[in-house]
């Protein structure tokens, strides 16, 4: 039968192939990893803003705002012969490292409100999750310690030239109320470490009951006093996976 989520989530095998045009150019980026079923992806992005993604299943392009595919197109199958060549070269890269894992580089996380909030106006709140890797990561968003799951949209994950890492942002439509505090969860390979911040400053500090597993990094966002500050945490060590 197919393996659980999570399963598939620690048995994360492999390492990640790039292909990038000249510095500060439009470029595409690859990437295929072994975690149970086919996976990989393929995007184009101009000055770390993405335009499209290609859907590797259904063999789509998909562009990041309609109005992109007005102007120019890209054809799907393209993305897949590139991601043959990255699985072709991907196994023997493994093979000529003895199948030796990669470090597992923590995520850096903030949140923080798409624009200023007002008290009962629909507004959103980001979760960003970024500089880690390998690009595997589970975020899941809380109200008062309770799973959320309507109103949520993720990214694709968005590679990093600088450093080989990867970033993410998780979206959460949400109506502000008086003392509701918001959690973006996230869990990754290299946390090692259960972050629950307070909540925003000069607000009386509130305890709540969060199902957060490790290895994983929980930030608090509280509607209160001080609405719209940026919340930001870093787990103290990475966790290393043996082979």
């Amino acid at each position: 039968g197919k393996e659980p989520e999570k399963t598939l989530f620690r048995r994360l095998r492999a390492d990640i192939l790039a292909v990038m045009g000249p510095l500060g150019a439009p470029w595409s980026a690859g990437f295929r990893q072994q975690s149970g079923p086919e996976s990989g992806e393929f995007m184009f992005e101009f000055d770390e803003d993405k335009i499209f993604h290609v859907d590797l299943e259904n063999k789509k392009t998909i562009w990041r705002l309609p109005d992109f595919g007005k102007f120019t197109s890209f054809e799907a199958q393209g993305a897949l012969g590139n991601i043959a060549f990255l699985r072709k070269n991907m196994e023997i890269m493994i093979q000529r490292s003895n199948r030796t894992r990669a470090e597992n580089v923590p995520p850096e996380v903030m949140v923080y409100p798409e624009n200023p909030v007002e008290l009962g106006e629909p507004k959103i709140l980001i979760c960003f999750v970024t500089k880690f890797s390998p690009p595997v990561l589970n975020v899941t968003w809380f109200k008062n310690g309770q799973t959320v799951e309507k109103g949520v949209e993720e990214t694709d994950f968005y590679p990093r030239d600088q450093d080989n890492s990867f970033r993410k942002f998780s979206y959460l439509t949400f109506i502000p109320e008086p003392n509701d505090i918001y959690t973006c969860q996230v869990e990754h390979w290299g946390l090692s470490t259960l972050w629950v911040l307070a909540p925003f400053p000069h607000t009386a500090p509130r305890t709540i009951s969060l199902p957060c597993l490790t290895p994983s990094v929980c930030v608090c966002v509280c509607v209160g006093c001080v609405i719209g500050s940026l919340l930001h945490a870093k787990a103290l060590r990475p966790m290393m996976i043996g082979v």
